[in-house]
């Protein structure tokens, strides 16, 4: 115990220095956001008469209602389509692929070590080809191939991990590849996907680069994506932009209180398998 009980109170002075040092960002906008309108706040500074109408003001000029509906159509089309394909490429990676093959799970680890930045104008180039810029396409299908490395690693590394005593045992009850995949592998790997689907989600909904460069309408974009245009409107007006960043953040930080067990159960999987 005498050699314990210091170590556990470093984690915890740690853990709290860790709390604060996430916290004040947020903190500070918070009190930018509450300045009155055409104030430059002075760094965290409670206002003596906090605005809270900001906060509405920053919704009705940055239509956010139509950000919102912009962001979720774009989440629907990728995250459904980036999960279903690598949940089947996963399996397939991991339960059909001979020796032989082996080489192919290669190719998407190398996509890890692609950098976003480095294939941006190749994919603008690409887009404006197909006749696709300026639309809500030029986000999602783009999205969905960067997503593909991580995602079929990810649903890879689970179905490597379920037993191969099941799958000769779907075959003796005549199951057929398809049929064991989706009646035995897929329930099987119900918090592997939904973990992914956590995860993309938050990728998409926070996306910034990929829709500034490819779409030009901020109506088009994602919420986060359209943040650059919503600052260049009010880039001296910091109240109303730190009160839009805060209401953009807000529908993850949701979704992170309500699937919070779900989301560090997806970190520690991680953590496990590599």
């Amino acid at each position: 115990m005498k050699t314990t009980a210091p170590n556990t109170l470093l984690a915890r002075g740690l853990i709290i220095v860790l709390m604060i040092v996430t916290l004040l960002p947020f903190l500070s906008m918070l009190s930018a956001a509450l300045a009155p309108q055409g104030s430059y706040p002075n760094g965290l500074q409670w206002p003596t008469d906090p605005q809270w109408g900001n906060f509405v003001r920053a919704f009705e000029v940055a239509r956010m209602d139509q950000l919102l509906l912009s962001s979720t159509l774009i989440v629907l089309g990728v995250v459904p389509v980036s999960v279903l394909i690598a949940t089947m490429a996963g399996y397939g990676l991991a339960k059909l692929t001979s020796n032989k093959y082996k080489w192919l799970y290669l190719i998407f680890v190398f996509g890890l070590t692609l950098p976003f930045e480095a294939v941006i104008t190749p994919l603008y180039y690409e887009v404006r080809a197909l006749g696709l810029l300026n639309t809500r396409f030029a986000i999602i299908l783009p999205l969905i191939g960067l997503y593909m490395p991580f995602s079929v690693y990810w649903m890879r590394a689970h179905f490597l991990n379920v037993p191969h005593d099941l799958t000769e045992a779907a075959q003796l009850d005549g199951a057929t590849r398809w049929k064991e995949f989706w009646l035995v592998q897929v329930p099987l790997a119900r918090p592997a996907i939904m973990s992914l689907t956590i995860l993309l989600f938050l990728w998409t909904w926070n996306q910034f680069l990929l829709p500034v460069v490819l779409v030009q309408d901020p109506m088009q974009r994602t919420m986060a994506g359209a943040l650059g245009a919503f600052q260049g409107q009010w880039g001296t007006d910091i109240p109303l932009l730190c009160a839009g960043s805060l209401l953009i953040l807000a529908p993850t930080v949701a979704l992170f209180l309500v699937f919070q067990r779900q989301f560090v159960a997806a970190l520690m999987q991680g953590a496990v398998k590599g």
